[in-house]
């Protein structure tokens, strides 16, 4: 079943643990059965399932039929009694995969899917969830908007002829409020400043001000951001997750011990000053994968379960607001 991710959720919002699963879209005969294998695995713990679709042929391999197909599977899953929250061609706001900087096709695809699941299987919700746009527009990824095109004019929302920060690098991937149910973020601690690798303690506050676009510290200044909690969250009235964070650590690298980096990290997503201030933040889930990563071109572990220690500390943090567990991922083991 591939590798297990610790979930959580805020237990004043939702009553029940969320577990993480994966699927390219359209997906294969061997990662529906994985679908459905988890599914009944979900079902029998009490939990409700993150569905992270992912179409790496591309937007337009995302057919009526392939749509149709899956809410027929999404509603059989619902009917075995999981609920599911669907996160479709997540981080679409970066330039690293195929369905990334299209925000025209984008919308008009997460729509039809939306349309479709909240229409047949109305035991299953929507999520939007762009990437932390510090860096934006990520300039050189293979994905990244062309000028000359449609998509890079509708992103280019101050209509300087450039893609730069001061675009917003949400807005223009934004569905609408029908379409969407939950809104997320993946947001990281990848250091202290770019280039990626040491290992580096997060600053002070760094979690909130950047859900709120206001980090200005080591990496830059990153405050012509928007505030996504306020604007999607508060604004639109929408439950906010956090589908993916954790702090990176470089095994090959000296700097700071992974225990200090981890630490510091999760005492910011836990605190009880992030529960009082994001009363709409509803789910977090840690990205609890030890894999190569393109941007440092080796091996980051971002777990805490490798370590004894570093899960006793982990699970010791774990506050009272929090329902949390272990989810496993449907994705095969070693992607």
């Amino acid at each position: 079943m591939g590798t297990v991710r610790a979930v959580l959720v805020g237990s004043d919002h939702v009553d029940t643990i969320i577990s993480v699963s994966f699927a390219d879209f359209p997906y294969t005969d061997q990662e529906r059965t994985h679908l459905q294998q988890a599914a009944a695995q979900i079902r029998a713990d009490g939990h409700m399932m993150l569905l992270t679709l992912e179409p790496k042929q591309g937007l337009a391999a995302v057919t009526p039929e392939v749509v149709n197909a899956l809410v027929k599977d999404l509603g059989s899953i619902n009917n075995q009694g999981v609920p599911v929250i669907v996160r479709l061609a997540h981080e679409m706001n970066g330039s690293w995969y195929p369905w990334s900087q299209q925000p025209l096709e984008y919308k008009k695809v997460f729509t039809r899917v939306a349309d479709a699941v909240h229409r047949d299987a109305p035991g299953s919700a929507m999520m939007w969830a762009p990437n932390y746009a510090g860096g934006y527009p990520f300039a050189g990824g293979q994905f990244e908007a062309k000028p000359g095109t449609a998509d890079f004019a509708a992103l280019d929302t101050d209509h300087d002829g450039a893609l730069t920060m001061a675009d917003d690098p949400y807005a223009p991937y934004y569905p609408g409020d029908e379409a969407v149910d939950w809104v997320g973020m993946s947001l990281y601690h990848w250091g202290a400043k770019y280039p990626w690798g040491e290992n580096e303690l997060p600053e002070s506050d760094k979690f909130a001000q950047q859900l709120t676009g206001t980090y200005n510290g080591a990496n830059g200044d990153d405050s012509p951001l928007p505030d996504f909690y306020g604007v999607y969250g508060k604004d639109h009235n929408k439950p906010v997750a956090i589908p993916e964070t954790a702090a990176l650590y470089n095994p090959t690298a000296g700097g700071a011990a992974e225990v200090d980096i981890k630490r510091v990290w999760w005492e910011q997503v836990f605190s009880p000053q992030t529960h009082a201030q994001f009363p709409n933040l509803k789910m977090i889930n840690w990205f609890e994968w030890d894999k190569n990563e393109v941007e440092v071109n080796g091996r980051i572990d971002w777990t805490v379960t490798n370590s004894p220690a570093i899960l006793n500390a982990f699970t010791a943090a774990l506050p009272d607001w929090l329902h949390y567990g272990t989810g496993a991922s449907c994705r095969p083991a070693g992607t």
